[in-house]
């Protein structure tokens, strides 16, 4: 567990100058209203890395460090030029604060805290921290590599399916082959004994022996040469087939504007770029519309004591503000007709509702162009597919064609050289060798045919091992396959993952704070996950919301639905910090971020807030509970701080 942490702050809220040392467990910050506890909590979340933090109104420059497991994080906090916006500089605890910002920084404005009290979409507050469009770009390139290993193992499939007609082909030549031999081996016994009949003639004719050994030669060659022309003619054959079907799926695929594939990644980073800005701009009307309606209720007293030049005082927050109708303009001081901020307040909600609209607008857009982009990269892939097949087809006939003008020229010279020989040996042999010479003629074409049988053999043999070597890789293949495809289901259903962990975490917690805090006649608090048709721009889509449902029990015990605007403000406050629990524990924000904060639980009788903060500190490393000393009292704490 994470030791003592030491804090100090300079010139933050209303804050002058402190140091405090927060315990592991539950820290309490003990005081009356206008005490600096809000303020102090603003320090913790300016050393985490959040800039929801204001700066003393007297200084132009504040400061946080937090002694942290034997690190040091600090953080510059200046005002920049004249007016309310101030910049921030150095090493804050946190890389990126939107969970701990949405769901460990409980004060009063927290978004997910005021979602239930304000009825706001909770679906779309809790799931903010996921990268949608992130996890749909990897969706995207997943998609692509599992497109390549399913080509490559239907291509393994398909290979596979030759093997039993390649094996019958070698067992039929193998078969063929031994069936020459034989005949062969009877040709041969025929020779021997037409041989030895005219023997001593034949030694008495040498020029004739040699002219037919040159004659067996040339024509073993002349029926090789036929035999391979056959073989490259049949196969020009089917490489002109091949291209014309490859040039026949080209020009069926339809055409993609030149440039048409950029413009659209272009246009999806504007798009997205734009979403993000807007929704940076929502966040900041949202946290301006907090902070407002805050001053308007009077709760916001350290706002107060900084409006005021800092100064600390325990008179109570309503006497601070005007009793007429007016109120203390944050941004310059002045005074102001309350009605008029509340007309102001009312034109940034309208304004933000815009805003989120247009975020619909642009992510149905998205969803077009992304599309769009997935079609046209299929069909590129395919198109370079085929040029490349349709490449390597032409490389091929433009090889065989010319391996066929040599064949031919080479079957033309060795035809002539048969011929001669016939003439020759025809001019040398008699009656007695007519006989002798076709034996060696036939017993020189089985010969020649064996050989082509084995080199047939040969070259079903090395296809089949081919073969069989590639599909030795189709395990391999399998498993990367099923790995894309795992991480495919995984990034498909993550978010709705992460939905039902939210509404479970939310039911279970709630159920469970019910019963600790005794709310008499409240029987559950529960969230629903419902699937709707909304519109979304130009299209009409397929959205998840989650409905909030109260059931309570009349005086006669029968059970009845309610809704929010019935609960009564604890109520609220608690299905609210519940909320932002869930939220919580479905992110796993206590991994990254140590620190929970409550502040401004005034609205919750101090027995429940007692029970309340037990039952959250089981969950968190470090709760740092802002409290007035008499909900404090019942409180059990590792550490009380009552100097700020």
């Amino acid at each position: 567990m994470t030791e003592d942490i030491r804090l100090t702050a300079r010139n933050i809220g209303g804050i002058e100058e402190t140091t405090v040392v927060l315990s592991s467990g539950v820290t309490t910050l003990v005081g009356q209203n206008a005490t600096n506890r809000t303020s102090l909590l603003q320090a913790i979340m300016a050393a985490c890395g959040s800039e929801d933090v204001s700066l003393k109104s007297d200084a132009d420059e504040g400061a946080v460090e937090m002694e942290i497991d034997g690190e040091t994080y600090s953080r510059t906090i200046r005002r920049a030029g004249s007016g309310a916006s101030v910049r921030f500089e150095g090493e804050p605890y946190l890389d990126d604060t939107t969970d701990a910002d949405l769901f460990a920084f409980l004060l009063e404005s927290n978004e997910a805290r005021q979602a239930v009290a304000r009825q706001e979409v909770l679906r779309d507050t809790i799931m903010r921290p996921v990268d949608t469009d992130e996890i749909n770009a990897e969706i995207e390139r997943l998609e692509a590599e599992k497109r390549e290993f399913d080509e490559q193992i239907d291509e393994l499939d398909e290979l596979e399916d030759r093997l039993p007609d390649l094996e019958e082909e070698r067992h039929r030549l193998e078969s063929r082959l031994e069936d020459k031999r034989t005949e062969l081996a009877a040709k041969q016994d025929e020779v021997e004994a037409a041989d030895a009949e005219v023997d001593e003639s034949r030694r008495e004719q040498s020029e004739l022996e040699a002219k037919l050994d040159d004659l067996r030669d040339a024509r073993s060659d002349l029926e090789s040469a036929r035999y391979d022309l056959e073989t490259q003619r049949e196969r020009l054959a089917s490489l002109r087939a091949e291209q014309e079907e490859v040039e026949d799926e080209l020009a069926a695929l339809p055409e993609t504007p030149a440039g048409r594939l950029a413009d659209i990644e272009s246009e999806i980073d504007r798009h997205r770029e734009r979403k993000r800005r807007i929704e940076s701009e929502v966040n900041e009307l949202q946290n301006v519309i907090q902070f407002n309606e805050s001053r308007l209720d009077g709760t916001d007293g350290d706002a107060l004591v900084a409006l005021d030049g800092g100064t600390e005082t325990q008179e109570s927050v309503t006497d601070q503000l005007l009793d007429d109708g007016t109120t203390t303009c944050w941004t310059c001081g002045s005074t102001v007709e309350t009605e008029q901020i509340e007309e102001t307040v009312d034109r940034l909600r309208e304004l933000s509702q815009r805003k989120l609209g247009d975020v619909n607008d642009i992510e149905a857009d998205l969803d077009d162009l992304r599309s769009e982009k997935q079609e046209l990269e299929t069909q590129q892939r395919e198109r370079e597919r085929l040029e490349r097949r349709l490449e390597r087809t032409a490389e091929q006939i433009s090889e065989t064609e010319g391996t066929i003008s040599d064949l031919e020229a080479r079957q033309t010279s060795l035809q002539e050289t048969v011929e001669e020989l016939e003439a020759e040996v025809t001019e040398l042999e008699n009656d007695e060798y007519e006989d002798v010479l076709e034996l060696h003629r036939e017993a020189n074409e089985l010969e020649f045919e064996i050989d082509r049988i084995q080199n047939d053999i040969a070259d079903v043999t090395d296809e089949i091992e081919r073969i069989e070597r590639r599909i030795d890789d189709r395990e391999e293949l399998q498993a990367e396959r099923d790995r894309v495809q795992s991480e495919l289901t995984d990034l498909r259903t993550r978010i709705d993952r992460l939905e039902k962990d939210a509404i479970e975490a939310f039911n279970d917690n709630m159920d469970t704070v019910l019963e600790l805090l005794g709310y008499a006649n409240i029987d559950r608090i529960w969230i629903e996950r419902v699937e709707r048709q909304v519109r979304e721009g130009r299209r009409t889509v397929q959205k998840t919301s989650f409905d909030l449902h109260v059931v309570r029990s009349s005086a006669s015990g029968s059970a009845y639905k309610d809704t929010i605007d019935n609960l009564s403000e604890s109520e609220r406050e608690v299905t609210g910090l519940v909320f932002a629990l869930a939220g919580y524990l479905t992110h796993d924000v206590a991994e990254e971020c140590p620190f929970m904060l409550l502040d401004s639980l005034e609205a919750i009788d101090s027995d429940r807030i007692a029970a309340l903060v037990e039952y959250f500190a089981d969950e968190v490393p470090h709760l740092v509970a802002a409290l007035l000393p008499e909900d404090a009292a019942g409180v059990e704490s590792q550490r009380r701080i009552e100097t700020i």
